[in-house]
């Protein structure tokens, strides 16, 4: 039953981000995606903030960086896997059991990263609308997750 593992991102930059889970390294925050996920809750979520050579964060439903899901926040579930393109990983506040909804997609190597943040999926195919998205901190207008699905 693979396909309940993979999560797609249909972006506004025009095309599916197909992205494997990883329960196996962070259990609780692929729960946690995949429920919001099949609950519609980051259908129309931007990408909020986007700074080539490094990452895309999006996954806040107030477009701020400021906002969560109304669900408690996670504890952390830090590994070894390696924050490189592609990496899919929870953002959080200063506060490593602060991950709530709001994630980013690595577009560069970003190993400063590692044991840091808890590292939930890989992105299979799709990346160049990952790297299509408007850049910016914040982004003026920013791209977006048209609809999110766990198959």
């Amino acid at each position: 039953m693979a396909d309940a593992n993979t999560l797609t991102l249909t972006l506004s930059t025009g095309g599916d981000v197909v992205i494997k889970l990883r329960p196996d390294l962070a259990p609780g925050h692929v729960e946690r995606i995949a429920s919001l996920a099949n609950e519609g809750f980051y259908d129309g979520v931007v990408f909020h903030r986007v700074i080539p050579g490094f990452m895309a964060q999006g996954g806040d439903p107030t477009g701020t960086g400021m906002g969560g899901s109304k669900q408690p926040d996670l504890k952390a579930e830090f590994s070894s896997q390696p924050h490189v393109r592609g990496t899919c990983s929870m953002a959080r506040s200063s506060s490593p059991n602060s991950a709530n909804s709001q994630f980013f997609i690595c577009l560069d190597n970003a190993s400063f990263l590692d044991n840091q943040y808890t590292v939930w999926g890989e992105v299979e195919s799709g990346m160049e609308h990952v790297d299509a998205l408007p850049t910016g901190e914040p982004v003026r207008n920013p791209g977006s997750i048209v609809k999110a699905s766990v198959a």
